[in-house]
């Protein structure tokens, strides 16, 4: 806290700080202007309804809530850079630009990734507008008018990932990450309002259950998220002329969730991802449309099926991102290079599998301990037929992971700058 008061006392930090508050209040501004014949209160029953609405609501930064000019958020971007992440488990070519070639080969990746963006927020554009015109949320559109709201809402997707990649720039955190939050974030007096005007005597034990379990959860994911296996290193002694060099002692720190939340996010697009193939297919053939759309919706009702799916996919997902981020090669021959190696253990191949050892078995509990958290709110679910909970932990885990990410990143640009 000490030195996130320090970074408003240091110039350049506090112009950072300020950019990324203007692009956030320019995205709420246009997170507050719907897109034209929006009946908002057949809008509010149907996200009420609906479970992939209300996630897909957090991923678009809350304007989906209002069908606003942003109301795909960084939906299609999320969904683009998922896609070109698994394409590189299949394309050599793709693996090698991402985690081999450095900073431009990530550029470029990025670069394919809003690429794949455009068409992908026109496809779901599409199929929001028709779902919504289907409810009674718009009129029924002409072309014209559809060509418009598609024209609009796309405009506003791109603007959007344009601000996330601006935001990330200065540093203070994850673009993307902080869009979403500050959606959350935005929502959170509306929702606190609703639970006080609907709150009963009866409720009480109920909401205090609630408020144990979100401090348990909020202390167990920074506990985990702050949590890490520190592996030493020693640089040899290097002796030039007459000065010596090395024979420093230091460690490796490694994370126990190095994925961080983008696995749930990864599940949860995956998990709907069927329900908007179901509503693209209408586009060729309604009948098969209503039937996938009937499967689909059978197997995201049945909630023992759900949960169990849910939970292979957080587990499986927090394993693909942590092996795609995290390179042991790499990192073995960087130590290796720089004269550093871990004791007891020889450089080169034998450092590589030692490393890959103890990141399986760290990302084991991480993996393990996202999953679980990440099924919680179904689970009671189960019990309370409460709809809101899973929206609300989702948006739990997005809210806190991103807090510490900010934190961390202000108290490191204020220590180099004190360093300094």
């Amino acid at each position: 806290m000490k030195n996130v008061i320090a970074a408003f006392k240091l110039p350049e930090i506090r112009n950072k700080i300020l950019i990324v508050l203007l692009l956030l209040a320019s995205f709420r501004a246009l997170a507050a202007i719907p897109i034209p014949g929006v009946d908002l209160a057949r809008l509010e029953l149907l996200l009420g309804q609906s479970q992939i609405l209300g996630f897909l609501n957090i991923f678009s930064g809350g304007g989906l809530s209002s069908l606003s000019l942003v109301m795909l958020g960084v939906g299609p971007y999320i969904t683009a850079t998922i896609i070109m992440q698994l394409l590189t488990m299949v394309s050599p070519k793709l693996k090698a630009m991402y985690s081999e070639e450095g900073p431009s080969g990530r550029t470029k990746f990025n670069r394919y990734s809003r690429y794949l963006t455009v068409p992908l927020a026109v496809l779901q554009g599409y199929s929001f507008l028709q779902l919504l015109a289907a409810n009674g949320v718009l009129p029924n559109l002409g072309l014209f008018a559809l060509m418009e709201n598609l024209i609009l809402i796309t405009t506003g997707s791109l603007i959007v990932m344009w601000f996330g990649e601006l935001i990330g720039e200065q540093k203070i955190g994850n673009g993307i990450s902080i869009i979403i939050f500050a959606g959350i974030v935005s929502g959170l007096p509306g929702t606190l309002t609703q639970m006080y005007n609907q709150f009963t005597p009866s409720d009480l034990t109920l909401y205090i259950t609630l408020a144990v379990l979100t401090v348990l959860v909020t202390a167990a994911i920074v506990i985990v998220s702050e949590g890490e296996r520190k592996v030493p290193v020693t640089y040899a002694k290097r002796v030039r002329g007459n000065k010596i060099y090395g024979g420093a002692t230091s460690y490796l720190p490694l994370k126990v969730n190095q994925a961080g939340m983008i696995p749930i996010i990864f599940a949860v697009s995956i998990v709907f991802f069927p329900q908007f193939i179901a509503q693209i297919t209408g586009l060729f053939n309604q009948d098969l449309s209503t039937t996938l759309s009937y499967y689909v919706d059978g197997f995201l009702n049945n909630q023992l099926l759900f949960i169990s799916f849910y939970f292979i996919l957080v587990f499986a997902f927090t394993y693909f991102y942590t092996a795609i981020t995290f390179n042991p090669e790499e990192i073995s021959k960087s130590l290796q290079q720089g004269g550093g190696f871990v004791p007891g253990i020889r450089p080169g191949e034998p450092t590589t599998v030692y490393l890959k050892n103890i990141v399986s078995k760290i990302t084991f509990f991480g993996a393990l301990f996202l999953a679980v958290i990440a099924i919680v709110p179904n689970v009671i679910q189960l019990f309370t037929n409460t709809q809101s909970l899973t929206v609300g932990s989702v948006a739990l885990l997005i809210v806190v992971a991103v807090v510490i990410d900010i934190v961390r990143q202000i108290n490191s640009q204020v220590t180099v700058r004190q360093y300094e």
